[in-house]
């Protein structure tokens, strides 16, 4: 038996990862870098609540990965380390979508476990946590992570009402809302009674640059592998990719995802056929995940233009789909953009036509990926 042979016998049991985790989702790396400027918003509109006043309301905006989740975990970590004043709690309301379920999650960081979930009426829950906040002259600021999902199920009026005129029953409390919305197109519609009290300020989250993006995942890459495991020409490879998608997660999600490949042929780096493995295996993903949010109305456009033959025009696929829909152009207008926003389309204008609809619309994976 030749020496290369013994070697991969030995590699066999060696792992190309240092650390796994660096890898995941809601993986907070030590050094959080290129938000500082929206992490010291957050902490100004929080500060006065440290000195027994009044925090203030904030709109978080940007899109997908851009870090917004994990700058208000980090400014609300540091606030508990530097104040028993403010009572901070983080809820995601694609899981929290009620208001029993939300102050439920607020009554647990107050309480330290969940109130009971039957025979116990929801005004008794939020007596408590008011009661707790008044006698201990404490502020209480929530972030309502993907804040839309509230306003899906028809509770976000309600939620914030109950939340920010607290006061108005229970003297010198003192709240405040950060609402985190990715879905930038998104309005935030509140009755005349929410508005009088959720004025925010807006504090926006702009898309990584190219190098910002490189910068990132390189600090993955040294907290993640062991070194030499990702030359600098596949690390450049992967945040071209990543910045083309224009989505943070999807580098985070394709450097384990070579660590894999390169592992499981026993590899002690990773190489480029193990990139373009792990690059067509993430596309086929990433297009289903997709394909899985959207509606019936945003799936019967894409399967036209996956369909269409020759160049699809949008003056031409307009006209197809209001006959097909009986929809508006407005409509036709609005599924379009969002199909471009998931990125699932690109449309490049070709000059002057009715309604901005002298576009060209072409596919970004090949027609077979879309499984429709």
């Amino acid at each position: 038996m030749d020496n290369m042979g013994i070697e991969d016998i030995l590699m066999y049991d060696e792992s190309l990862f240092q650390n796994i985790n660096a890898f995941d989702p809601d993986y907070v790396p030590p050094n959080y870098n290129f938000r500082d400027t929206q992490m010291e918003a957050m902490a100004m509109s929080i500060r006065p609540a440290m000195r027994g006043g009044q925090p203030s309301n904030a709109i978080v905006l940007g899109s997908p990965a851009t870090g917004k989740t994990t700058a208000i975990k980090k400014v609300f970590e540091l606030v508990e380390k530097n104040t028993e004043k403010v009572v901070c709690v983080y809820i995601n309301c694609q899981i929290h979508t009620t208001r029993f379920g939300i102050f439920s999650q607020i009554f647990k960081k107050m309480f330290g476990h969940l109130p009971p979930e039957t025979g116990v009426p929801f005004s008794r829950i939020y007596d408590q946590i008011m009661q707790n906040l008044q006698k201990n002259e404490k502020s209480l600021v929530i972030a309502l992570d993907d804040v839309n999902y509230l306003f899906q199920s028809n509770n976000a009026n309600k939620i914030f009402y109950d939340m920010l005129r607290a006061y108005e029953l229970y003297p010198g409390v003192r709240t405040s809302i950060f609402a985190i919305l990715s879905d930038l197109e998104f309005k935030y519609a509140f009755d005349k009674n929410v508005n009088t009290v959720f004025i925010p300020q807006e504090i926006n989250f702009p898309l990584y640059t190219y190098s910002e993006i490189e910068d990132i995942l390189r600090d993955r890459v040294k907290a993640g592998f062991f070194p030499g495991v990702l030359s600098d020409d596949i690390l450049e490879q992967v945040a071209m990719y990543t910045h083309e998608n224009g989505d943070l997660r999807i580098g985070i999600n394709l450097l384990k995802s070579c660590g894999n490949i390169a592992e499981a042929s026993a590899s002690r780096e990773i190489t480029q056929e193990h990139f373009d493995e792990a690059v067509d295996s993430l596309v086929s993903i990433n297009v289903s995940e997709t394909l899985s949010l959207l509606s019936d109305v945003e799936r019967d456009l894409l399967k036209m233009i996956v369909d269409w033959d020759g160049v699809c025009k949008a003056g031409e696929l307009a006209e197809m789909f209001k006959e097909k829909t009986n929809s508006s152009y407005a409509s036709f207008n609005r599924t379009l953009d969002k199909l471009e926003f998931v990125r699932l389309i690109d449309t490049k204008f070709t000059g002057k036509g009715v309604r901005g609809n002298s576009r060209e619309i072409i596919l970004r994976f090949n027609p077979d990926e879309y499984n429709i």
